[in-house]
């Protein structure tokens, strides 16, 4: 049966001799999502499916079970024409670290970490950018009941609109129909209402 959660945490980087604080949620911005939609970490899932309300946890989770080994081969290099706007170079987004929407032939979407700007070319980074990292979080269960059809359809409408949540439970990468700024609400996504 799939669950409704809603869950607040934090998020740290448990690699060996890290303990760094990498994300967190917000006061009244809880992760929220239904088990077995593909939305929050299979492991991430199991961990806290079966708690009830008001309960704690604080578990790590290896790299394998988080998002995997960070893998070389993913690291490519793009000819840097790719990356031009009316012939010229597009310095404005394709800086250092900066995170871009690439498309390959098959239309499939995914993004990709700028880690090198060459004379001919950038290198990008396909991996997760929390790949190869130990993931340690903190936090409570919120809401865990079992969902509705309704929860359900919600979600996925929101998956129709092409919206993405975050792991603070905000809306983005929505195609430009509802942003960051609002066009999520009561834990979903209302995208082009």
């Amino acid at each position: 049966m799939k669950r409704y959660i809603q869950a607040s945490y934090k998020l740290y980087d448990a690699t060996p001799g890290r303990h760094d604080l990498l994300e967190e949620t917000q006061d009244g911005k809880p992760f929220v999502f239904i088990t077995e939609m593909g939305i929050a970490l299979e492991a991430f899932e199991q961990k806290i499916a079966d708690l009830e309300a008001g309960e704690e946890f604080r578990f790590t989770l290896p790299a394998a079970s988080a998002f995997g080994e960070h893998l070389d081969e993913r690291v490519i290099d793009l000819d840097k024409s790719i990356f031009t706007i009316d012939g010229k170079f597009d310095s404005d987004h394709v800086q250092l670290g900066a995170t871009l929407p690439l498309e390959n032939a098959d239309g499939n979407r995914f993004l990709a970490q700028v880690v090198a700007i060459g004379e001919k070319v950038v290198r990008m980074d396909l991996n997760h950018p929390l790949a190869g990292r130990d993931l340690s979080f903190e936090g409570k269960v919120l809401v865990n009941r079992p969902a509705t059809e309704e929860d359900i359809q919600a979600f996925n409408d929101s998956l129709h609109h092409h919206c993405h949540h975050g792991k603070d439970g905000g809306c983005g990468n929505c195609d430009g129909s509802c942003g960051n700024d609002g066009g999520c609400k009561d834990g979903g996504c209302h995208c082009g209402e």
